[in-house]
């Protein structure tokens, strides 16, 4: 199915409805640009609210008129937004939509008594809580001609901005065109980039370009494929036209790393996983590595795809998946959202496998640092049997030296992280000249490291470090080990990200 979202969505509702919450979340789920119509009051108007008095509608026309005015920018520009608008009545709404049919309407319907509540807990906002009656009385709801997309909000914010996700899907796979969608401006920019993506392997791709960098995402399992600055490799990746092998680049969701025996317990339910790890009796990896992603919104230096992961045997829940990526002045920037989309709580973990390199024939010689306190010893199949210190080990990289011949798919944990939050894996060149970070943000609490030597193609064995940011550890649907046990509308977030550098 291919979807044709709106270029601009304008969210409307009284006070207390949410609007500026969920606006921004949503923008923030896009990727789009967000303006709330607060902004556009002028201080005349914030004024006479703030002393607890309504604005007359010729108070509002040169507002409306500014906010209209904003949104044809943003239509001519081709930028993507979300903008909100109390836009009680059908006489502020048919200005902003008229004439616009790239704008949708989102509506956000909530009882007088949830609003009340909303309002009276609510602090450093010009608009009183006594002011709600006067809303109420003027609110005339979207009537079915101007085609709202109704949304309650007696839900947490998150799970209101996936209800609205899916009824913008659904609208989209109606086969009603929309004018100016991200999917259209997409297919004109991004298949193919070579002859030979229409029928690769990995389905469509996506290519960044920032400055002296640039990224290809690939449209199964959303998966990384290569990174480069100024021209060199950072990651050993796969061409094009390759299929994917060794997890190179691979999102793994709803679980990194294994899960033994695929049998783990949650709530009263005993539940079983396909063993993707055959020879070792473990599910590997989670379950969306070979679905084929579908774009969410792009420009020439960002990327946004997602997925839908369905219950089915062995993983009953339903997630709303996407995942970023952005080539800024620092390099790459990842981040990995999961949203509950069902009715009951979900277990999930996350992680993403990228090879790094530094143009050595074999990793050996590369230099590596962990800033991590503790590893995990495991048994012959992978799973965890123990956590120990570093100090004393031969896999303490704390300091940074030769990898040598050592064998590592290590987990490693207790990550030293500076004043901004991250902790950083290196992997520099023997001379110590230049190399490629690895940082660790927020939802990252484990690290895997991985050397290549049991990888099928013997041929590709220890030309890269995989470096695994992970939010839990393995097997931990099993263990329960820092295992997210997401809520009906909870989102969790996974942040990492590479930065090439290079000395004088």
């Amino acid at each position: 199915m291919t979807e044709q979202l709106p270029r601009l969505v304008l969210v409307v509702g009284v006070a207390g409805s949410g609007k500026s919450t969920v606006g921004r979340l949503l923008a923030d789920r896009l990727g789009w640009a967000y303006r709330d119509a607060d902004e556009f009051h002028s201080e005349a108007n914030r004024a006479k609210m703030a002393a607890g008095h309504a604005l007359t509608d010729s108070e509002r026309e040169p507002w409306l008129e500014a906010i209209g005015e904003w949104m044809d920018g943003a239509i001519a520009a081709r930028r993507n937004a979300v903008v909100t608008c109390s836009a009680l009545k059908r006489a502020y709404r048919d200005p902003l939509l008229a004439g616009r049919p790239e704008v949708l309407l989102v509506y956000l319907h909530g009882s007088p008594d949830v609003l009340r509540s909303r309002l009276v807990t609510r602090h450093g906002h010009f608009f009183p809580a006594d002011l709600l009656g006067t809303q109420l009385a003027d609110l005339q709801e979207p009537e079915p001609d101007e085609h709202p997309l109704v949304v309650e909000i007696d839900q947490p914010p998150e799970a209101v901005v996936t209800a609205v996700l899916s009824l913008m899907r659904r609208e989209a796979g109606s086969g009603r065109p929309q004018a100016g969608s991200v999917t259209e401006r997409a297919v004109q920019t991004v298949v193919p980039d070579d002859p030979s993506a229409s029928s690769s392997p990995t389905g469509a791709l996506w290519r960044l370009e920032h400055e002296e960098q640039s990224a290809v995402v690939v449209q199964l399992g959303g998966a990384l494929r290569d990174y480069v600055m100024n021209g060199r490799p950072l990651l050993d990746g796969f061409s094009a036209g390759s299929a994917v092998t060794g997890g190179r680049g691979q999102l793994l969701v709803p679980w990194p790393n294994r899960v033994g025996g695929g049998r783990y317990r949650f709530g009263d339910r005993d539940l079983r996983l396909a063993l993707t790890e055959p020879e070792k009796g473990n599910a590997i990896h989670g379950l969306l590595r070979w679905s084929l992603w579908r774009l969410l919104a792009r420009t020439d230096d960002a990327v946004r795809v997602g997925t839908t992961l369905c219950p089915q045997p062995g993983y009953p829940f339903l997630l709303d998946v996407c995942a970023e990526y952005r080539l800024g002045p620092d390099g790459l920037e990842t981040a990995v959202f999961a949203t509950n989309a069902g009715t009951g709580p979900a277990p999930y973990g996350v992680g993403q496998h990228p090879y790094l390199t530094v143009g050595t024939d074999l990793v050996d010689t590369a230099l590596l640092t962990v800033p991590a306190r503790y590893l995990l010893r495991t048994d012959d199949r992978g799973l965890p049997i123990g956590k120990e210190s570093v100090d004393g080990t031969a896999y303490d990289f704390r300091a940074a030296r030769p990898i040598g011949d050592l064998r590592l798919d290590t987990a490693f944990t207790g990550l030293d992280r500076g004043p901004d939050g991250r902790a950083v894996v290196r992997l520099a060149h023997p001379s110590g000249l230049r190399g490629v970070d690895l940082w660790l943000g927020e939802g990252t609490r484990y690290v895997q490291v991985y050397t290549g030597d049991t990888l099928a193609e013997p041929e590709r064995r220890r030309r890269g470090v995989a470096v695994e940011a992970m939010s839990c550890p393995p097997d931990a649907f099993r263990s329960g080990t820092d295992l997210t046990v997401l809520e009906p509308g909870d989102t969790h977030v996974l942040r990492w990200g590479l930065s090439p550098w290079e000395r004088p």
